[in-house]
């Protein structure tokens, strides 16, 4: 039973064990990265598949006659075509929960480091300016503490959940958490995302990418937010106008953001994002999940749903 892992690289830099994936896959092949032209031909012939994202489409499922399970390195599913790969009885399976400590240390940082103007400091430093002040401090950029002010949670899974208690129970901030887009019930205690943008000072995404979700945060709701607030996304791209964004930061209508994703990832269209004259913007390159011990329990994850899917069991399954 060949087995084959498409875009190993995106999860391991060598400094993981492969060991229970390998046991779980005897004779698996390790594939750093695979591109699109490539993949029909290095799964020809393959039982499993294993990906992080690295596309799945209906047309190479189609052609896939030995396939019998697709396993993602990863919680998201938008990458694979669910509904061909149900028509033709192949499984398909994802991991959850696997890098929650990672995603938690990083929105906390986000948080700060917008919060204290970590890189607007630094810069000041570097430039000199710090050298010729006529003080001991520099109070150039504003600085508010966290203790009391409200964070608005968009995306109440385990994430959401695990910042919004350190948020309360470290930084005494208030939650809100925002009632689900495209939801047809009303959840007690939760607001509609127009009520609850008025009222956050932080903002943290952490909903999936769905037709409803897509561009949920655009020039319109940008307007409704504190102009001193703060939006951190880890969760995908797409959920916000990277061009309303920039405009906003530009603007002085809005006072940070934190982004880790980007509607096209790796950008190689490049991004509004990437202008030098955006304030309090950080924007790193996908890495929130990307702690080497969130990474390994990745790959024991996908692992362990491996074996049970050949003992007949359905963890992990989304088909």
């Amino acid at each position: 039973m060949r087995s084959v892992f498409l875009d190993y690289a995106t999860v391991s830099t060598g400094d993981l064990d492969p060991s229970d994936l390998e046991r779980a896959c005897p004779g698996l092949a390790l594939h750093d990265t695979t591109s699109p032209e490539a993949i029909a031909a290095r799964i020809d012939g393959a039982a499993i598949v294993l990906i992080n994202k690295a596309r799945i489409t209906r047309e190479l499922i189609a052609a896939a006659s030995t396939l019998r399970l697709i396993a993602l390195a990863a919680t998201g599913t938008d990458n694979v075509d669910l509904e061909a790969a149900r028509e033709r009885g192949i499984a398909v399976c994802n991991i959850r929960d696997y890098c929650t400590p990672s995603v938690l240390q990083h929105v906390l940082g986000a948080i700060l480091a917008l919060t204290h103007r970590y890189a607007d400091y630094s810069r000041l430093v570097k430039e000199g300016r710090w050298g010729r002040s006529p003080q001991f401090t520099m109070l150039d950029f504003p600085i508010r503490e966290l203790t009391g002010r409200t964070l608005g949670v968009v995306g109440y899974g385990t994430l959401g959940r695990a910042v919004a208690s350190v948020c309360e129970q470290a930084l005494g901030m208030r939650v809100l958490v925002a009632q689900r887009a495209g939801g047809t019930a009303a959840i007690e205690g939760r607001l509609p995302l127009t009520d609850l943008l008025p009222r956050a000072d932080v903002l943290t995404l952490h909903c999936p990418l769905t037709p409803e979700t897509r561009g949920l945060l655009g020039a319109a709701q940008l307007a409704l937010m504190k102009p001193d607030a703060v939006i951190v996304n880890t969760a995908r791209g797409a959920l916000i106008d990277v061009q309303a964004l920039a405009d906003a930061l530009r603007a002085g209508r809005l006072g940070g953001a934190a982004i880790d994703v980007l509607p096209e990832e790796p950008p190689v269209s490049g991004s509004a994002l990437f202008a030098r004259d955006l304030p309090n913007l950080i924007v790193t390159p996908h890495i929130a999940w990307a702690a080497r011990e969130s990474r390994q329990r990745a790959l024991d994850e996908m692992a362990a749903n491996i074996a049970d899917f050949l003992a007949g069991g359905r963890r992990g399954r989304v088909v």
